[in-house]
C-alpha cells in the first residue's frame, strides 16, 4: 500500500505520528513528514488507524 500525506491540510496535531510512528513524523512547525511512502501488512493497521484519527483528512492509503 502507498501512503499519501497533503502537508497542506495537515493542523500539526501529531495523532498520525502516535498511531504509527515508523511511518509518520513531525517538523519544526508540527507539520506531519512522512517517513516512508511504502507500507506493508506489519504497518497496514498503524496507518489505518493514523487515517481513522487525523482531524484534518490529510492521509489517505492507495492500493498499487
Amino acid at each position: 500500500m502507498k501512503v499519501e500525506l497533503e502537508a497542506d491540510k495537515c493542523v500539526a496535531s501529531g495523532q498520525c505520528v502516535v498511531a504509527a510512528m515508523e511511518v509518520f513524523d513531525q517538523d519544526d512547525d508540527g507539520i506531519a513528514i512522512l517517513l516512508t511512502e511504502e507500507v506493508g501488512d506489519d504497518r497496514l493497521g498503524d496507518v489505518e488507524e493514523a487515517v481513522a484519527v487525523c482531524p484534518a483528512a490529510a492521509i489517505r492509503l492507495v492500493r498499487q
